[in-house]
């Protein structure tokens, strides 16, 4: 079993111990169920609770339970096995696997990093940390100081995160992440002063990074109120350096697109990031999808229509141009779409198209099978 990475798939396969399962419907067994399953049944909605335990019957169990009786250690989580198919094993065998799949070649910095990845992305930061400095220590590059950063200020031990940062800045001079970073330890200081000028500098350092003018805003926000925040954004976005990027309409139209209430604002922001980048992708499909949640898919269809080209490119273009036509059901266009993204060379984009060719497909041919059935019955 290997983890889902082309670093990795380049290397031996990982060696995981541990059990796995098979989660499926009833109905995958018609010719019985197996004599080694066990059933689970869904008791409610979002794990509702039961008021009583049965005696001597069917169980209530806790997820931790759960993983032990499917021979899980740990709970569950999805990795690919050596066909690229996924599955499931328990989370400290993937972990001791990736472990001891280091271990055997330490000096393997590839191998190192995606352990400390996973142990990063299940909050394992003491651990994480304790990788990763093998790895700067062996010449690690400026994104695993930034790594090593996070997990330090993800313990609070803020006087060290602040000097692993600062060399990850020092190593990645155009990246604004070490800068973000460092605002989030002058956050936790309370030095407001330090913590806008590491959020103003990530955005000189990438005017097009929308986590930088986000960060701001919300910080801006903090110390006054939503319009004095949103001018301050807009005074620097005029600036021109930052005149031709789409990044502080989109950070501001994530602010207000969460609710009905105030989605045409956030759907003015959108325009005014399109206006700006007519070609930029998240300004499109931030723009699209506020557009598709209030219903406006002829506002979606004539937005997208003239950026086939990067459909492409972008699945998430694809999808938004896709849906407003289905939903409007115009059947010749969603066909000559589906014939040019089937040609892309972007495997994402080729699959999506063969997925919704094949839908379209047996729709229609359900549909035929009505109309036959009910002119029978004439």
């Amino acid at each position: 079993m290997t983890q889902n990475s082309p670093e990795q798939k380049n290397e031996g396969a990982v060696s995981l111990q541990g059990g796995a399962a098979i989660l499926a419907p009833i109905t995958a067994f018609p010719n019985g169920v197996p004599s080694n399953a066990m059933v689970l049944i869904p008791l409610g909605a979002n794990g509702a609770p039961l008021e009583k335990e049965v005696v001597n019957g069917p169980v209530a169990l806790k997820m931790e339970e759960v993983w032990k009786l499917l021979g899980f250690n740990g709970p569950a989580v999805q990795v690919q096995d050596d066909q690229g198919r996924p599955i499931a094993i328990g989370l400290e065998d993937l972990l001791g696997g990736l472990e001891k799949h280091w271990q055997e070649n330490p000096d393997d910095l590839m191998r190192g990093r995606i352990y400390a990845q996973e142990l990063m992305k299940y909050e394992r930061h003491a651990k994480a940390e304790q990788v990763l400095a093998k790895i700067v220590a062996k010449g690690g590059d400026g994104e695993d100081w930034l790594a090593l950063g996070v997990v330090q200020l993800a313990q609070d031990k803020l006087e060290k995160a602040e000097m692993t940062l600062k060399g990850a800045q020092n190593l990645m001079k155009d990246n604004p992440y070490p800068a973000l970073h460092l605002a989030k330890v002058a956050h936790a200081k309370k030095d407001e002063k330090a913590e806008r000028e590491h959020a103003e500098r990530a955005i000189s350092i990438a005017p097009n990074a929308v986590d930088g003018w986000a960060y701001l805003f919300n910080l801006l926000k903090t110390t006054s109120d939503d319009e004095k925040a949103i001018k301050e954004i807009e005074d620097l976005a005029q600036a021109p350096v930052n005149a031709k990027t789409a990044a502080p309409y989109v950070a501001l139209q994530g602010y207000f697109a969460g609710e009905e209430a105030t989605r045409d604002k956030a759907i003015g922001f959108a325009k005014k990031g399109v206006d700006r980048a007519p070609g930029d992708p998240l300004a499109l499909l931030c723009l699209s999808a506020l557009y598709g949640q209030a219903g406006k898919l002829d506002d979606v269809i004539k937005l997208l229509a003239p950026h086939e080209p990067l459909m492409l490119r972008d699945v998430r273009i694809a999808h938004n141009y896709f849906e407003a036509l289905f939903q409007s059901r115009d059947l010749q266009k969603i066909t000559q779409l589906l014939n040019k993204l089937a040609t892309s060379p972007n495997q994402e984009v080729k699959q999506f198209a063969i997925e919704r060719s094949r839908a379209i497909a047996q729709m229609l041919q359900q549909q035929q099978q009505a109309l036959q059935a009910a002119a029978e019955k004439v």
